[in-house]
């Protein structure tokens, strides 16, 4: 314990704290967004509570993580090589790595299930049943149990990449456990009024689902060894996010006018 309080004694480690709380509050959106889309298809009774046992979820999987981290830092070893030359890159090295280790089959799987469920979702809105209307959140389509392990298996990809973050940011394991905390309280934090900010607002769903789908795809980049700067993800959900605001703007003012013209005079 004394050892945890000397590190915080030391400028460099609350600067790399900062940073790492920023770090993890921003991959933790990637995790938020899942959720958030997932409970808004449960009984209404059981949204809030879904969305707490999730981020609950992320929290043990980070905390298991870090406890275990000498053994998390062992799955970036490679475990075997398919043996072929990648496609050159722009300075002649190869485009993709061929050799495998544990981190990358799990984020590869883990992207492949977000695209899965990404596009599910997007066909389920823009072709429904007869019975089905997409805008209408108040409907229950999914099982509690169905959406916690769903919740359960994208908690245990994000899980590794945070962590997997954090130790290439710092050496020290109280710096990481205290940045992890604050990230997840945030989560806990904005959980809520993400999720009924998006049932307000059904077209914003089809946004969320393209969001899932490039993190889904940068997921499997990443596993094949092709890094994608996430300053450029981020940047471009931020930009869309932006233009997807003014759109809602756009529309609001327009249906005031448009109340505001069948008043009678």
């Amino acid at each position: 314990m004394i050892d945890a309080f000397a590190i915080f004694t030391q400028p460099e480690a609350w600067a790399a704290l900062a940073t790492l709380i920023v770090l993890e509050v921003v991959l933790g959106i990637d995790n938020l967004i899942f959720i958030s889309i997932l409970s808004n298809k449960l009984p209404a009774a059981d949204r809030a509570r879904v969305r707490r046992l999730g981020i609950s979820l992320a929290l043990v999987m980070r905390l298991v993580l870090l406890s275990g981290i000498a053994w998390l830092v062992g799955l970036t070893a490679p475990v075997f090589d398919l043996g072929i030359q990648g496609a050159p890159g722009a300075h002649g090295e190869p485009g993709f790595e061929t050799s495998f280790s544990w981190r990358d089959l799990i984020l590869i799987a883990g992207g492949l299930f977000l695209i899965w469920k990404a596009t599910k979702e997007i066909h389920h809105n823009v072709d429904p049943g007869p019975d089905d209307d997409p805008f209408d959140t108040s409907k229950a389509v999914l099982g509690v149990g169905a959406a916690i392990v769903q919740i359960l298996i994208l908690d245990i990809v994000f899980s590794i990449d945070s962590i997997l973050t954090a130790v290439g940011m710092t050496e020290h394991l109280p710096i990481m456990i205290v940045a992890v905390l604050f990230a997840v309280g945030a989560m806990l934090v904005a959980a809520d009024p993400l999720a009924d900010f998006i049932a307000r607002n059904p077209t914003i769903v089809m946004l969320a689902l393209g969001f899932l789908l490039m993190i889904g795809a940068v997921l499997i980049a990443d596993g094949l060894g092709i890094h994608v700067p996430k300053g450029y993800i981020y940047g471009a959900m931020a930009f869309s996010a932006l233009v997807e605001g003014l759109n809602m703007w756009a529309r609001r003012a327009r249906a005031r006018r448009e109340a505001a013209a069948k008043v009678p005079e």
